[in-house]
């Protein structure tokens, strides 16, 4: 009897480890955005709002492709509480940037990362496109590799919103 209730216990505290280790979702870093504008952005800040974190570069062809399909989601969501920052790799030449953000009218922040702290910050982004999509609770909910499926993201979007902050 005394055998079976500790590997009852043994195994319960296994599922509960197993439980804790899936569902726990890591922290969004503590980064400075500096946006176009001027303005200076912590991580912490943007707690309450649903963000998405996007990497980019004006030399990456799938970035610019992806890059109305973010506006669009942007301009739908942002209304509901959606936090959008476009991030030009520490590579991407800044007057490059501006022009490129100026001539498509871009509705987010568009942040330079010139000395490669942001893109270091979150686990070391080289690949271009990466988005991070942090929750309310500043708890990164998912990355994308690569341009994201947009119906799912959006899908997944509109959940996050619906949330309690």
């Amino acid at each position: 009897m005394k055998g079976k209730l500790i590997t009852a216990i043994v195994a319960a505290g296994m599922v509960l480890g197993a439980f804790i280790i899936i569902t726990h979702k890591p922290t969004a870093p503590e980064v400075r955005f500096m946006t176009l504008a001027g303005e200076s952005i912590m991580t912490s800040q943007l707690r309450g709002k649903v963000v998405l974190v996007n990497f980019w570069a004006t030399t990456c062809s799938v970035c610019l492709r992806e890059m109305p399909q973010l506006a669009a989601t942007h301009r739908y969501f942002a209304g509901q509480g959606l936090e959008t920052i476009a991030v030009a790799m520490d590579y991407a030449p800044p007057n490059r940037v501006k022009a490129y953000a100026d001539s498509k009218a871009l509705p987010f922040k568009v942040a330079l990362d010139a000395n490669g702290l942001v893109a270091r910050g979150f686990d070391n982004v080289r690949a271009t496109p990466t988005t991070y999509l942090i929750d309310r609770r500043g708890e990164i909910v998912r990355r994308y590799l690569g341009a994201p499926d947009f119906t799912a993201l959006q899908a997944q979007l509109a959940d996050l919103l619906a949330q309690p902050g």
